[in-house]
């Protein structure tokens, strides 16, 4: 795969969350509840939902400067039967399960079944350079399934699989057992691999995500983070456009 990433140019004019997002202030979520606290300043009055941002408007916390922010970014290994986002009564998410920092946040999602490798971080820039399709991302997968796979399963997936109509885009595969495989993908609809192999009339029952373009899962335990930080950070925001 090639790892190498067009800078991101920002699009004007853009959605003042989405703005904030970018630049690192909060999430869009977050962003919409500063905006509705009458937090947030465009070109010196209060923004308002939906407020567009042009190129040479002024964006401004309203009595807080932000320039000085902290960027934190750390590798987490999600266990199986947690939730990504959004728990329902009973269930844990990734927040409460990974020990960081409270304004933290999961880049991306992987579903309850699956486990492995999630980025978080509190830089709102990362998610849109991360996982817009406009860039070849490329991810990394271990996939264990319930049946042998056929001889032709490599060409298949390779070449694309119809998943309900979507044709998905052309990825590497490396067969690693009777019933085993690496995949290594530049998108991420949802349950993809799940539903590329259903398509191959097989079934995953494992599946765990082992990189994110250089950050790796290498020796990280089930349930437990570590912080992204020299050279493997400069290289990962190197590759989606920050510098």
């Amino acid at each position: 795969m090639d790892k190498t990433t067009p800078e991101a140019v920002p699009e004007y004019p853009m959605r003042i969350n989405k703005y904030l997002a970018r630049e690192g202030i909060s999430t869009r979520r977050g962003a919409d509840e500063l905006i509705t606290r009458g937090s947030v300043l465009l070109n010196g009055r209060v923004a308002v939902l939906g407020d567009k941002v042009y190129e040479d408007d002024k964006v401004e916390m309203k009595g807080k400067a932000h320039t000085n922010k902290k960027y934190l970014y750390y590798a987490f290994n999600k266990p199986v039967g947690v939730i990504t986002h959004s728990p329902q009564l009973g269930e844990k998410d990734v927040k409460q399960a990974a020990s960081l920092p409270k304004d933290v946040f999961p880049v991306g999602r992987l579903d309850k079944d699956s486990s492995g490798l999630l980025i978080l971080t509190n830089d709102g820039r990362v998610t849109d350079r991360l996982l817009s399709p406009r860039f070849d991302h490329d991810k990394e997968y271990r996939v264990k399934t319930s049946e042998p796979l056929r001889d032709s399963f490599k060409k298949h997936m390779e070449a694309g699989v119809n998943i309900e109509g979507y044709m998905t885009k052309k990825c590497v595969v490396r067969k690693t057992g009777p019933k085993s495989f690496m995949i290594t993908l530049t998108e991420g609809k949802k349950h993809q691999i799940r539903r590329m192999v259903s398509a191959m009339h097989n079934t995953v029952v494992e599946l765990e995500r082992s990189r994110v373009l250089n950050v790796r899962l290498d020796g990280l335990a089930s349930g437990e983070s570590r912080p992204i930080e020299g050279e493997e950070l400069s290289e990962f925001l190197s590759h989606i456009g920050i510098k």
